[in-house]
């Protein structure tokens, strides 16, 4: 059994109003497939063209291996010439990804091939906004984003996601004092006899293709797997709820500097006790019939 997942809303166009009424007032994911076909990325971006426009810099990569406890959140398994990053993930499948680049700074002509959808909401927070690359099979662990912003990710290749609502972060085994899942279980194919409180956890499933924007409200858990080697644009604004902005906060401070203390004093008994605990809270919530619908 598993996940109970069901498929994302499409839309190729939509409106301002029934997008805030259907999809942002309640925060329910949607796909719309012509947003960015108006852009000149749409007909200019492709690995060739980022690796003209980057230049030869040197990057920071990150693999599917589990954290390490002594590490700081994000922290980079390896680096590369950017380039000769671009080239492997054309040329073979690989787990390396580039998390939370800005190559736009780099190359701010860059600046002027996409367009922010304030035609759909306000609010946008980047200047530069980040990018993600990744080669044949790499995956992005299950997690919500730390700033609890609402993001419109845009994908130039092909990708799937699985999606669930912030309400299942106990069922999903979240590391207390973090912003990612328990990594013993595989997303795609879960081991609900090793993980009860999976069972049953309602998502959203879908598959997008070059062009496409996914829109991921604030606090959603995803978990991302590149079905070839391609890279997305991610534009992030905040929701209008001032105690979603306070959350942002608390996590990007109070939180992430007292995980980061804890783990280069305690390292992996810091590490072993938060992973117990996490599958307390979920056999708790299990028990309890958590979250309530």
């Amino acid at each position: 059994m598993g996940f109970k997942l069901t498929p994302i809303d499409v839309v190729d166009d939509i409106s301002r109003e029934e997008f805030r009424e259907k999809y942002l007032k309640p925060r329910r994911p949607l796909i719309i497939r012509n947003m960015s076909k108006s852009w000149p990325a749409y007909e200019k971006w492709s690995l060739d063209y980022m690796k003209e426009a980057v230049g030869d810099i040197t990057v920071p990569l990150y693999d599917s291996s589990k954290a390490d406890p002594a590490a700081p959140i994000n922290a980079a398994s390896a680096e590369m010439k950017f380039g000769d990053y671009i080239d492997l993930i054309k040329r073979e499948p690989t787990d390396l990804r580039i998390f939370l680049f800005d190559p736009i700074k780099h190359a701010p002509s860059l600046l002027n091939d996409y367009v922010f959808p304030k035609d759909l909401m306000g609010g946008f927070l980047d200047k530069y906004p980040t990018m993600f690359f990744g080669g044949i099979g790499s995956e992005t662990f299950l997690h919500y984003d730390i700033d609890m912003a609402h993001i419109f990710h845009t994908h130039f290749g092909r990708k799937h996601i699985i999606l669930f609502d912030y309400k299942w972060k106990e069922r999903l085994y979240q590391i207390p004092f973090a912003t990612y899942a328990l990594e013993d279980y595989s997303v795609e194919a879960p081991d609900t006899a090793r993980f009860p409180a999976l069972e049953g956890v309602e998502g959203i499933e879908c598959h997008l293709e070059y062009g496409d924007t996914l829109f991921m409200p604030t606090g959603w858990w995803h978990w991302m797997k590149y079905l070839d080697g391609s890279f997305s644009l991610s534009l992030r604004a905040w929701d209008e709820s001032w105690a979603v902005k306070a959350h942002s906060v608390w996590n990007l401070t109070v939180q992430r500097k007292f995980d980061n203390f804890m783990k280069a004093r305690y390292r992996q008994r810091y590490m072993g006790w938060k992973e117990q605990l996490a599958v307390k809270r979920a056999d708790k919530a299990l028990a309890k019939g958590l979250p309530r619908r």
